[in-house]
């Protein structure tokens, strides 16, 4: 039986955040017999990004959620023979379920008519890759004719080029990874026959984008969906109203929002979740919404001058009892895992960034962990007293 609210259900922010933390995966048990997979099922899109410090950001996040997974299972879950998961443009480079292919086809579609583009291609060379993939199979940038031609990162080669248009267009598709290199497929050969089909409307996309971007927020404001997946404004106006999601009013937002209803069909309650998170982990990756739910602000400043940084390279935030306590800038050398900055909120934080570390040590197969810099100072000895212990 559905679960069918009052028109409108007025939230304390407590309940928001409550709400939002379960919906992404850190209050309550995760069904852990799903895995990976379950957790990208859950979250609808996974953020990749080039950084490694413990580890790359997407497998941070199923760790984040589950703890100490094998890496290599989480890469198998991700990219494996069969079919699971597809590498587009969601709120960023994200990897999504399968299953939601026949939903970016709004998207593949608004490339394809796309006025102009960076990059110029002679004549052939997208039918050329295209060719050679239906010739030769799934193959790297690198196997296509080279993926640069010799400058700066940006300076794709034209096989590089094409190929990229075509993954955008959706003619060809990455379903998997070879040392960290994107391998093309055919989309026609690499989806399963169920989801290869692109007779969605845009309009029937988007409203499908804007209620898994409710369930996977739990409550959020209309730019909070609308970034999830990176649609318009506009976009969410028009298809919210039958979207399933149902209006709510959440204390101190002071804008309207809307919720999943069967995230308010029952009161969050279970376990939190103590970890340190990717700061592209979509619990924090909008930071408005960061800073409404969590009063925290935080801000990735790997591509910050390093003199103007303030709490360091990658600075992961510290999740404890279902608040962000605080941030550690990591690094690895070796078997010890180096805290090089700590700025922690209080020191009722100690004990549990303690954990954090150790925990994520013995993930990556550190035995040790080295304190540098702590802010505020007079918490340096408390917490080296607590990871010592």
């Amino acid at each position: 039986m559905t679960f069918q609210p009052p028109a409108t259900v007025a939230l304390s922010a407590d309940e928001a955040r409550r709400i939002a933390l379960r919906a992404q995966g850190f209050l309550g048990a995760l069904d852990r017999r799903a895995g990976v997979r379950g957790v990208l099922r859950h979250l609808g899109a996974v953020q990749l990004d080039t950084i490694s410090v413990l580890a790359r950001s997407h497998e941070l996040i199923p760790y984040a959620r589950l703890g100490a997974v094998e890496r290599r299972r989480i890469e198998d879950a991700y990219w494996s023979e069969e079919t699971h998961a597809f590498e587009y443009w969601s709120h960023a480079a994200c990897i999504l379920p399968v299953e939601e292919w026949p939903h970016f086809a709004f998207r593949r579609r608004a490339y394809r008519a796309r006025p102009q583009w960076h990059h110029e291609l002679s004549d052939g060379a997208y039918d050329r890759v295209i060719k050679q993939l239906r010739a030769e199979g799934p193959l790297t940038a690198t196997e296509l004719g080279g993926a640069k031609n010799g400058g700066e990162w940006w300076d794709w080669s034209e096989a590089k080029v094409a190929v990229e248009r075509a993954l955008m267009y959706g003619d060809v598709v990455c379903t998997r990874r070879r040392g960290w290199k994107r391998v093309y497929d055919l989309a026609e050969r690499a989806i399963p026959d169920t989801f290869q089909h692109d007779d969605l409307s845009d309009t029937e996309c988007v409203r499908r984008l804007v209620a898994l971007a409710g369930r996977s927020l739990g409550v959020g404001t209309r730019e909070d969906i609308s970034d999830y997946h990176r649609l318009k404004n506009t976009q969410v106006d028009e298809v919210i109203a039958d979207s399933g999601l149902v209006p709510v009013e959440v204390e101190g937002w002071g804008r309207p929002a809307w919720a999943d209803p069967q995230a308010l069909a029952t009161a969050p309650r279970g376990r939190h979740r103590t970890t340190l998170l990717s700061p592209f982990d979509s619990l924090i990756w909008d930071r408005p919404r960061t800073e409404r739910v969590f009063g925290f602000t935080h801000r990735l400043e790997a591509y910050v001058p390093k003199p103007k940084r303030i709490h360091g390279y990658f600075a992961m935030p510290l999740l404890a009892g279902g608040r962000l306590l605080g941030r550690v800038d990591p690094a690895r050398e070796g078997t010890v895992l180096v805290a090089r900055q700590v700025s922690l909120e209080s020191a009722k934080a100690v004990p549990d960034l303690a954990k954090a570390l150790w925990e994520a040590a013995s993930w990556v197969g550190c035995t040790e962990v080295r304190l540098d810099r702590t802010t505020p100072a007079e918490l340096h000895a408390p917490l080296r007293a607590a990871l010592d212990a």
